[in-house]
């Protein structure tokens, strides 16, 4: 970050992040936070952590309400499946949090997957059968540069994005070397209009169309909210509602460091 700051603002004696090398510890450098208005000084640096705090403070009780309304839901599941459907179904529109629709995706796209099965071996003579499973690999939103899904025995990578940046896209399809994967969208675009702009995109940006065509052609399957849902309401069909929801929890508590016992 220092670097990064001192490319655009080359001419400040001050870095942004001050470091102690044998601690290990980092400090805000508060000289960035002083705003001079008239004869007066003011160090915005408390007020700044207030806020971080007050926000801190409105996340985790929203998220509690979260975690509660799941368990409550999951409870009253057998009796009342309409409302846990109605919950879950409004975890899967663009204007919901990223985080949250990351697991639900997860949730749901395990799920489906789960009865599915193949036939693969290495001898014709041996061929084994196996069913699909999704496996999460991380945090969301971790910025680790890593594969948000990948599916057991095919391979699959999955990654996770409410973003139609091309950027975005061809630099996690560089990550794996153009290896084919599939994207989950937090849009409501159809599949077609999401690859039309990309490719749109890609080429106002690339130009060559042989470098844009090699890029497209590693996406392996677009899923958008629409196929989400439909995905979801094959699973509810199968029996699988309360498994989504018992997958939601686990993860949205491992995703924000909530560990009391409810």
């Amino acid at each position: 970050m220092n670097s990064e700051f001192q490319k655009y603002f080359s001419n400040t004696e001050f870095i942004p992040i001050l470091r102690n090398l044998e601690t290990n510890r980092y400090w805000i450098n508060e000289n960035l936070l002083k705003v001079k208005v008239g004869k007066n000084t003011f160090n915005l640096a408390k007020s700044i952590v207030e806020i971080i705090d007050d926000y801190m403070l409105a996340k985790k009780e929203s998220f509690e309400r979260f975690i509660k309304d799941c368990i409550k839901i999951q409870k009253i599941e057998k009796a009342n499946s309409t409302k846990a459907k109605q919950f879950i179904s409004e975890l899967i529109q663009p204007n919901v949090d990223a985080r949250l629709f990351e697991i639900v995706s997860f949730s749901i796209l395990k799920s489906y997957y789960k009865n599915q099965k193949i036939y693969w071996g290495f001898e014709k003579t041996k061929i084994n059968e196996d069913y699909l499973i999704l496996f999460k690999t991380g945090r969301t939103n971790a910025n680790d540069g890593g594969i948000d899904f990948v599916m057991k025995p095919l391979g699959r990578f999955f990654q996770v994005t409410e973003t139609l940046d091309v950027k975005k896209y061809f630099l996690d399809i560089d990550k794996i070397e153009r290896y084919p994967i599939t994207f989950v969208i937090k849009s409501e675009l159809t599949e077609k209009e999401i690859l039309s702009q990309l490719r749109s995109n890609a080429l106002k940006k690339f130009s060559v169309k042989a470098v844009v065509d090699k890029y497209m052609n590693s996406i392996e399957e677009v899923i958008n909210i629409p196929s989400l849902m439909e995905r979801f309401k094959d699973v509810v069909d199968k029996g699988l509602l309360n498994e989504i929801l018992k997958e939601i929890i686990k993860h949205s508590k491992v995703e924000f460091n909530y560990h009391e016992e409810m």
